[in-house]
Parts: structure tokens; C-alpha cells; sequence
């Protein structure tokens, strides 16, 4: 798992968000963008994270970020994850994981003693120039606005 670090160009991607929008970084130039990688919709800690962001989007916003959620759930998973929660941020339905390859954020996993390939939770901030600012490995769910804002 080669994982983007502080100072790496992001290559350009194309993915597409939960209504089936095509969805790829140069449509971001210019702007900040905070790309957060869960691993599956609907599930506790990946919605204690997203409320989060939710919670603070206004606050994100005003510093100037965009908000990208991705995962490898489809479309219809996404979808329902946005509406239930009410999100004002798209979520790429990155099946293939071209997205999550890109970032390098797939690899070996431990659960209950069990080991298993899977997403990292890893959020990256991306400048107006598509360069790695900061990566956020060690994301707390609860605070993860303020991970961001700090």
C-alpha cells in the first residue's frame, strides 16, 4: 500500500457520486478540497464520522474546503447513506476502487483478530493546486471537523 504523502501531486481521478454523476479532481482546481476515505457506508464509526462533518460543514466551507466522502459502496448504498443523513457533500460510489488505489488508502486490515484486506479510514487535504497539504491517518470520528480545522 503506497498511500499519498504531504507535498504528493494527486493524479487526476474520475469517479462517480451517488446520483451517477461523473465526479473527477480537476473539477476541484482552485478550490481546497478534503477528500475523506470510510470504509463502508451505514455503519457506526463511518456515520459518527460523516455527521461530524456534516455537523461542521458550514465551518469547513468558510475555511474554503470542499468536501469529497469516498467509499467502495455502490451508487445505491451511497445514496441511501446521503439521504438518511442528509448530506450536503458528495459521496463517490468507487467500486472499481480506482479512487481508493489512487490515494493508496487499500490494504491489510486487523478486526477481532482477524486480518483482511479493506479501506483506511484517511483523509487527505488538498490544495487549490491538487498537492497534498496533510494526511489525517489516525482519524477520531467524533472530532474529525476539528482534525481538519486544527
Amino acid at each position: 500500500m503506497k498511500t499519498l504523502k504531504q507535498g504528493d501531486a494527486v493524479p487526476n481521478f474520475t469517479s462517480v457520486d451517488e446520483q451517477g454523476n461523473t465526479v473527477s479532481l480537476s473539477d476541484f482546481k482552485g478550490k481546497k478540497l478534503v477528500v475523506f476515505f470510510y470504509p463502508k457506508a451505514s455503519t457506526p464509526g463511518c456515520t459518527v464520522e460523516a455527521c461530524n462533518l456534516r455537523d461542521n460543514y458550514q465551518a469547513l466551507k468558510d475555511q474554503g474546503y470542499e468536501l469529497l466522502g469516498v467509499s467502495a459502496d455502490s451508487k445505491k448504498r451511497q445514496l441511501n447513506f446521503k439521504e438518511k443523513y442528509e448530506f450536503p457533500f458528495p459521496l463517490l460510489a468507487d467500486e472499481d476502487k480506482t479512487v481508493i488505489n489512487t490515494f493508496g488508502v487499500w490494504g491489510p486490515k486487523k478486526f477481532m483478530g482477524k486480518e483482511y484486506d479493506g479501506i483506511h479510514r484517511t483523509t487527505f487535504l488538498i490544495d487549490e493546486n491538487g498537492i497534498v497539504e496533510r494526511v489525517i491517518s489516525k482519524v477520531k470520528t467524533k472530532e474529525h471537523a476539528a482534525q481538519i480545522l486544527e
